[in-house]
Order: C-alpha cells, then structure tokens, then sequence
C-alpha cells in the first residue's frame, strides 16, 4: 500500500472508532482542526496537505448526548468540501452508520424522501465515494447517490461469532418482519458456509404507522426447542425485537438472542432489553451503546467491525475486491 498516497481522518465523534481503524492499516491519523464558536456555528480543516490524495473520512452518523445526526452530518459535509479546495485528488465518506437511511421512500403522501436529499448533500460538496455498513435498504442507497456507493456487509462477522457458540447446531434466524427475510436468510447461509450446517429462516408479520407496531402476533417458522437469533439491520428502541422475543418464547424456543449491526438504543431501550425473555444481546460497534446502563450491558456483547472497514478502505485505495471481504470477511 502507498501509504504517502493514501490520507486517513477521523471526526471527533468516533475517534474510537477511527483509531481502531488507523491501526489495523498501519497508519497516522491525520491532523485536523475543529473549532466551535459560542454562536454554535463551528469550522472544520485538516491541518496537512492533501494534494492529490486519496483520502478518506470516518465519520459515523448517529446522535449522541454531544451531537445531533444533523450536527455529524454538517460537519463531515463541510469537511469534505474543504478536502476538495484543499486539492485532494479523491475524497470517500466511510459512514459506519448513515443517518437518515431509513426514510428512503414516500409511505405516504406528500412525504420527503431523505435518503436521496443527503445523496445529493453530500453529491454537492464533491464527495467521490461513500462506504457504509449494513445500510436499512441497500437498493434504494445505490440509486439515491450518483456517486461511487460501497456496501460492507457485516453478516459474515456475526456468522463468525455465533459459529462459536455452543447452540450453533441448533439456531434458527428469525426476521422480525416481512421486509427483513432477505437479510435473514442471507445470514443463515453465512452461518452455513462458516459451520457446514443448515438453518431455517423464520418471520414476523409486522406494519408500522406512527410509530405504531401491529400485525399477527406469529412466527412462521419453527424455532420450538431451537436458540433464536432474531436479526435485523439496527435496533431503534428494541420494541420490534421485544415483540418478537415474545412470540418466539411462547412457540417454545430455548434460548432468544437479539442481533442487529447498529445499536441505537434510543428511547425505553434500556428497559426493553432488561426484559429477560431476551437472553443476549449482539450487535457490533458502528454506534457504541452508550445509553444502556451497566445492568443491561451485562448482556450484551459487541462485534468489531473497525478492523472489516479498514480493510475496506486497503482494497479500495489499492484496487481490491470488496465482493470478496464481503463474502470471506477478514
């Protein structure tokens, strides 16, 4: 790797995670500023040239008790842009988690579609490329950016750590919805190809409206005397999760995990999951679970993905396969 060619940022908000990441290339951090002023609007440079490189901003777009989704997003914009008039050759947004992905459509009448007004967003200041993992709809995140999109799938990774599990011959995946048996059953053959054995896919019915959850109170699927991993993409609150723990423990299964790539626990999270039909709790680290208490983290275990984006921005700055990292993991 041309590691003077090659230029790697990470934004306050997940320096933890950028750290991770620099190390696992074997790179500095580069040296940035960010400055606030007491009006609350604020400035953002990098500190180096970046002439003609190809650089790379982490940044993962979720809200804390510091800032706001609008906040991160603002300033990895404004970053970005200043990247450009600085005369970096390429600048790659690698957003672990991308804000507003979910609001990728019209449900109903005269709503925004604010996953293709972030794709333009970013489009504006001169963005070359974004990278994210596990986004809500992956089809409708390739066709909202006009700019070079890259997927990191982290299902190989959570394929790796419940493939040492105990239970592994025993599982069952559920999806705690319609929507989300694709994801599901491409975990279970991730399972497959990791243990040799097959897994059932199970589902929920489930229709939202307001905030509301409804739908048959079923799952299609046999988990009785089976380990349940209910997989989803993220975990908001953790009432679809809740919901289905429940259904799935009144057909009888052994044990219930809850899995998901991003915990953002918002909400009445924490008492969801101190519910103890929910066994464990897996998700991995794009958001850090910083608004459960002590009690509820005594259940929960946390996957690295750090080292999988990493080795990302490696195959991209060098002219790899990220097909590859996606099937095989690291």
């Amino acid at each position: 790797m041309d590691k003077k060619a090659l230029a790697l940022f990470v934004l306050e908000g997940s320096r933890e995670y950028g750290e991770k990441a620099a190390a696992a290339l074997g790179l500095r951090l580069g040296a940035h500023e960010e400055r606030d002023f007491v009006d609350g609007e604020h400035k953002i440079r990098p500190l180096e040239s970046v002439r003609e490189k190809d650089v790379y901003v982490i940044h993962s777009l979720y809200g804390d008790d510091k800032q706001s989704p609008n906040d991160k997003l603002c300033r990895l914009l404004f970053f970005i842009g200043a990247l450009k008039d600085s005369g970096a050759a390429r600048v790659t947004a690698v957003a672990p988690y991308l804000c507003y992905a979910r609001k990728d459509r019209k449900t109903k009448s005269r709503d925004p579609v604010t996953t293709r007004y972030v794709a333009q967003l970013f489009e504006s200041v001169g963005t070359n490329r974004i990278v994210t993992i596990d986004v809500h709809n992956l089809q409708a995140y390739q066709n909202a950016f006009r700019c070079h999109t890259e997927h990191l799938e982290a299902a190989v990774l959570f394929a790796g750590y419940f493939s040492r599990e105990p239970e592994s011959e025993d599982i069952t995946v559920v999806s705690p919805d319609i929507g989300g048996i694709k994801r599901a059953m491409a975990f279970a053959e991730k399972m497959e190809e990791k243990t040799g054995n097959r897994y059932p896919v199970a589902f929920m019915e489930k229709k939202r409206s307001q905030d509301v959850i409804s739908g048959a109170e079923t799952v299609y699927g046999d988990v009785t005397g089976h380990t349940a991993i209910i997989f989803d993409d993220m975990i908001a609150s953790g009432s679809t999760m809740q919901r289905a723990a429940h259904a799935c423990r009144e057909q009888g299964a052994a044990k219930i995990y809850a899995a998901a790539t991003h915990g953002l626990f918002s909400g009445k999270a924490d008492e969801i999951f101190a519910d103890p039909v929910i066994d464990k709790v897996i998700v991995t680290d794009t958001v850090p679970p910083f608004r459960l208490t002590d009690e509820v983290k005594k259940k929960l275990a946390v996957i690295d993905t750090a080292t999988l984006t990493a080795e990302a921005i490696r195959r991209l700055h060098e002219g790899g396969s990220l097909v590859a990292l996606n099937k095989a993991g690291i």
